[in-house]
């Protein structure tokens, strides 16, 4: 693909995410308003609808890359987007409940230029509001009339449970040595937490299509190495973003010690950055010099350039996936622009 052709690829995935994003965002508000009212507020908040006093705010509630690949992935099979509305929104509202989750988890105290949740209205009104999304997400499911809405209710509820193993494994990691750590299981950790749930944005929409089992599992198969890919672009944001497009601090994920994929890739090479890496995770890593020296060693040690090598990779593998369930390249467009712009991204 020409630089021109990355161009224009990424311009059509920005103008269907706005596109998403107007069509999603007064579903999702007129769902998150029913939540009963403290929760309602710290949900408005989260979103980026009101600030922290319940005045309203002109914030956005994230990219909308979920409800957007349910959409493209029921046009893409010949269905109606506007029938997989109710899908999409239950996509998004289980992410943000992950996000909720993690941002405690995490103790990361900036989300979209402004405090999470967690920090402005304390740990229990986070969790809590965003065990609440999720049980709206499988509300709005439960009572959809769309006949695919009791498999996609399933689907849904059995890659929440993947998620949450992929979270718990994330954890389990960050407790170990980082000469404790395979790439094999941080891949599959990876799969599970990011992965899963893009393929089930992907097979709700080519539910909602009324395709069969064979095109859905495909459109599974292309959402999850997409996410994969996605993951690991995110962990090389995670090191060498810019602050000003992120909102989070340079390096945050090397101060938090997490073990990224790249870290991870770097760790257990054969480089002798990879030592030198291993001791600054046994550190404290807290000033700023640290946080340079350690991702200097990623680089060093092969880390930055793996991960972009898997990310090209993965996304070769999803692409393979959808010419599965879509053989004319034409009806794969959006789904195309979609997952080049998650690997082509800055923040």
């Amino acid at each position: 693909m020409t630089s021109t052709d990355t161009e224009m690829e990424g311009h059509k995935a920005a103008v269907l995410l706005e596109h998403t994003r107007n069509a999603v965002d007064p579903h999702l508000r007129a769902a998150v308003e029913t939540l009963p009212g403290a929760i309602r507020r710290v949900a408005m908040y989260h979103f980026g609808w009101q600030n922290a006093d319940g005045t309203p705010a002109s914030g956005q509630a994230g990219k909308a890359m979920r409800p957007a690949l349910v959409l493209a992935a029921a046009r893409a099979l010949g269905g109606d987007a506007q029938a997989a509305m109710r899908a999409a929104v239950a996509v998004e509202l289980a992410h943000n409940f992950t996000l909720l989750h993690d941002d405690v988890i995490d103790e990361d105290t900036t989300r979209r230029h402004r405090p999470t949740a967690w920090a402005l209205f304390g740990v229990p009104d986070a969790v809590i509001t965003g065990d609440a999304l999720l049980a709206l997400a499988l509300r709005l499911l439960a009572n959809d009339p769309h006949p695919a809405s009791g498999q996609a209710a399933t689907r849904l509820s059995t890659c929440v449970i993947e998620l949450c193993a992929g979270q718990q494994a994330d954890c389990a990691l960050e407790e170990r040595g980082p000469d404790d750590v395979t790439l094999d299981e941080c891949l599959a950790m990876a799969m599970a937490k990011t992965g899963a749930l893009l393929g089930c944005a992907c097979a709700l929409g080519a539910l909602y299509a009324g395709a069969g089992e064979r095109e859905v599992d495909a459109m599974d198969g292309f959402g999850r190495e997409a996410g994969l890919a996605f993951q690991l672009i995110d962990d090389l944001i995670g090191i060498w973003g810019d602050t000003a497009r992120t909102g989070k601090p340079v390096g945050a994920d090397l101060t938090a010690h997490k073990k990224s994929l790249p870290v991870v890739a770097a760790l257990t090479s054969d480089a002798p950055a990879a030592a030198e890496l291993a001791a600054l995770y046994r550190g404290a890593m807290n000033t700023p010099a640290e946080v340079r020296s350690a991702a200097d060693a990623v680089d060093r040690a092969g880390g930055r350039d793996w991960a972009q090598i898997a990310a090209a990779d993965r996304m070769a593998r999803a692409v393979h996936h959808l010419s599965r369930a879509l053989p004319a390249p034409a009806d794969a467009g959006e789904l195309l622009a979609l997952a080049e712009f998650v690997t082509r991204r800055t923040h």
